[in-house]
């Protein structure tokens, strides 16, 4: 039997086909023959997800949804069908939420539960609504909202009541008030530079006195070895006199003291002789006497000296009287 080339042509483009379609499926993830491990999970909103999308459990991809139908007609719930890799042991009470990913594909993410018992082939495993970055975002805004606007209530309360209290005569008394306190701070700016003239004045003077601190320190250190010398001296003398018998020359000086205030004690008294001679005053005038007859004495010998000694052979004997006063020395000198 011969085989025409017309059907040799579609027997090919049939197989072409069905190979066409096989692959495509293969490569959503589906195959011909729906065998594996299938959940199910319903959602009111898929959030774009769609076939092949991968399904994780703690990062780990365990599968990818195989397919999407909707429950009845008013799309009131939406089947997913979730394809498992391998006969994974899942809790009964985990929960499957949609993933959305603004940069990719949406995901499944699949949280554990802690129940004994597990999900089996053909079941439907418990989801929950993710409201995704944007929605976590405005929920996280929405009692901060709701702040603001308590805030903007409170603050318009309180704008009224100091309507309220501000009155015109209020409203003039602080206009007068500030004006009073631009008055101050330009007295103030005055006097500001007024105190900076003043200290420009006495800058001279500062420096000239930091000149002379500097002067002096510079000196300091110029003749620190002799200040260093000095000091060692000091030191020296402050140790020589700690080791001097200050206590013994001390008592020393007081005896010495004692003995003088005994000796002129007696000079004061009329005991001794030495007392007597300088206290009785008949005998002070007894050696004035005394000395004054030796002046006298002494100046008759002068003057005539043959009255007490004659040795002339042919001399005459003086006959004139004896002095009764001492001669003027000052004669005697001119």
């Amino acid at each position: 039997m011969k085989i025409s080339n017309e059907t040799k042509v579609g027997a090919l483009t049939a197989v072409a086909i069905t190979l066409l379609i096989l692959g495509f499926n293969f490569l959503k993830g589906k195959t011909l023959f729906k065998t594996g491990n299938f959940i199910y999970a319903k959602y009111t909103d898929t959030k774009g997800i769609m076939v092949s999308n991968g399904v994780f459990i703690n990062g780990f991809q365990v599968g990818s949804v195989y397919d999407i139908e909707n429950a009845d007609k008013n799309l009131s719930a939406i089947v997913v069908a979730i394809k498992l890799k391998d006969n994974y042991n899942i809790p009964a009470n985990s929960i499957a939420s949609i993933k959305e990913n603004p940069l990719g594909n949406a995901s499944i993410t699949i949280a554990l539960g802690d129940a004994a018992t597990y999900v089996k082939s053909g079941d439907t495993i418990l989801t929950a609504s993710n409201a995704g970055l944007l929605g976590d975002v405005m929920n996280k805004l929405g009692p901060v909202g709701d702040q603001i606007k308590n805030t903007v209530g409170s603050l318009d309360s309180v704008l009224k009541n100091i309507n309220t209290i501000f009155d015109p005569a209020t409203k003039n008394n602080l206009q007068e008030v500030i004006a009073n306190i631009n008055k101050t701070t330009a007295s103030l700016v005055v006097s500001s530079a007024s105190i900076q003239a003043m200290l420009n004045q006495q800058t001279g003077a500062i420096t000239a006195s930091m000149n002379n601190v500097n002067s002096f320190t510079k000196n300091l250190a110029d003749n620190n070895d002799k200040v260093t010398r000095m000091l060692g001296n000091v030191e020296k003398t402050t140790e020589n006199l700690s080791k001097a018998d200050i206590d013994g020359t001390i008592a020393q000086l007081k005896n010495s003291i004692e003995t003088l205030n005994t000796i002129l004690g007696k000079m004061s008294s009329t005991d001794g002789s030495l007392g007597k001679l300088l206290n009785d005053k008949a005998l002070y005038d007894n050696l004035t006497n005394t000395v004054r007859s030796a002046n006298i004495l002494m100046d008759d010998l002068r003057v005539h000296p043959k009255r007490y000694v004659n040795i002339s052979v042919f001399g005459k004997k003086d006959k004139t009287g004896p002095l009764m006063a001492p001669l003027d020395s000052t004669k005697g000198k001119q």
